[in-house]
């Protein structure tokens, strides 16, 4: 399969041409499988092949080799302790038997994560040809809906096979409900789901503060259930990654945190100290490429990217309702290329078309080609990626300030996001 890593050829649409080519070079790889890039803009994905039963039954046998190792050697020091010091005398030590009940309140990493554990979910996609990954998911609501990335889920969309595994063993079936693209978010649905779920409650990402206490469930190199903690390291981080095709991009103005995510960690909940989900866990830096089948894979080096909540809750309402995403846009192809001087609208468009849409947002605030977008509101945007993912935080109608620079003079207008439907 393809990595995410080939540059750009031709600058395109964040919303007037869909999907947008992959940024030119990779630095983030989603967290559902293997894969890795390295600097600049992007991310490189590579599923995983099919786990099989001896890869998990070595690390097992591994384990247990090692354990009856220290345990003879344990007994066999012991008994010469012993046998050296029986001169007819013997001394008793006592100790406690307990060191008394341990309590672990709501509001502990251990109280939360045994809140949660239970409404979180394995995922296993696998395509009709047989290739396939895992990732995570979380319950969404009573009615059997799971929430995770639409990179965890991509295989299975065209005649694949899914299914999702509970803590407790039960494993349901599942189809795909609704998939985004850009947004890298994904519902699915459980065939004959159980009248018990418990949806995950949900938080206010907007209300997130750096140094804030962070929680990440997931199943990191297929270990199902497995807690992370650490804290929000930055906010409004722009990341792009890919779906695993290299053709189609996501982007997102992502919660930063340093809670080890490692591949597997895609599609789980970022919880906040009390519980709450404040974001989709989906990607991760990595200074390492390859992935299974190669050498080395990618792993946490301490820097994760996690959708905000209350966008994948937008997305997921979306294609829960109508099955397809709704994309906020201004009608202008940018350039994707690599930048710290802002997103600049591209002197002509994808195949040759206008750069600004005729009658879209950016032609009726007076926006033209060449110019340089610099600030969108109070955010500042240091390239077509940056905007295209903060421009996806907002819904079609809502009015935003863009600033930009023309011929070395910098100026403010006020536009109206218009909406795109679809990834295509």
């Amino acid at each position: 399969m393809p990595g995410y890593g080939t540059p750009a050829q031709t600058p395109q649409a964040p919303d007037a041409s869909w999907p947008p080519p992959p940024p030119a070079t990779p630095a983030y790889a989603d967290s559902g499988s293997g894969g890795a890039g390295a600097g600049g803009w992007g991310a490189s994905y590579q599923q995983p092949a099919p786990k099989s039963g001896r890869g998990r039954g070595g690390l097992m046998a591994a384990v247990l080799i090692a354990a009856l190792v220290a345990g003879g050697l344990g007994g066999g020091l012991g008994y010469t302790l012993a046998k050296d010091n029986d001169n007819g005398s013997s001394t008793t030590v006592s100790a406690s038997d307990s060191g008394g009940d341990v309590k672990r309140d709501a509001g502990t990493v251990a109280g939360v994560a045994a809140a949660a554990l239970p409404s979180t979910v394995t995922i296993e996609a696998e395509s009709s040809s047989g290739e396939g990954g895992t990732g995570t998911g979380f319950v969404f609501d009573r009615e059997g809906h799971i929430l995770t990335n639409n990179h965890v889920v991509a295989d299975a969309v065209d005649g694949g096979k899914l299914t999702a595994t509970f803590p407790n063993g039960k494993k349901y079936d599942a189809e795909v409900v609704g998939h985004a693209q850009g947004y890298d978010v994904a519902v699915i649905k459980l065939k004959n789901a159980p009248g018990d779920l418990k949806p995950l409650t949900l938080g206010d990402s907007d209300k997130v503060a750096v140094g804030d206490s962070t929680i990440a469930i997931g199943a990191p190199f297929g270990l199902s259930n497995t807690v992370t903690t650490g804290i929000i390291s930055a906010k409004n981080r722009p990341v792009a990654s890919s779906d695993g095709t290299g053709s189609n991009a996501s982007y997102m103005s992502a919660l930063q945190t340093d809670a080890s995510i490692n591949p597997g960690n895609s599609g789980g909940p970022l919880l906040d100290a009390k519980g709450n989900v404040i974001g989709i866990n989906s990607a991760i830096q990595s200074t390492s490429s390859g992935g299974l089948g190669g050498t080395s894979q990618s792993g946490s080096i301490g820097l994760g990217f996690a959708i905000p909540i209350n966008q994948a809750k937008y997305v997921a309402q979306q294609l829960i309702k109508t099955g397809k995403p709704v994309y906020a846009k201004i009608g202008a192809s940018v350039s994707l290329e690599d930048s710290t001087g802002g997103a600049k609208i591209t002197e002509q468009g994808a195949s040759g078309s206008d750069p600004v849409e005729s009658g879209g947002p950016a032609d009726k605030a007076g926006l033209k080609p060449g110019d340089v977008i610099t600030k969108l509101d109070d955010t500042v945007i240091d390239s077509g990626p940056t905007l295209i993912g903060e421009i996806w935080t907002h819904q079609p109608g809502d009015k935003v300030k863009i600033t930009y620079e023309r011929d070395g003079k910098t100026n403010t207008v006020e536009l109206t996001l218009g909406s795109r439907e679809g990834d295509s």
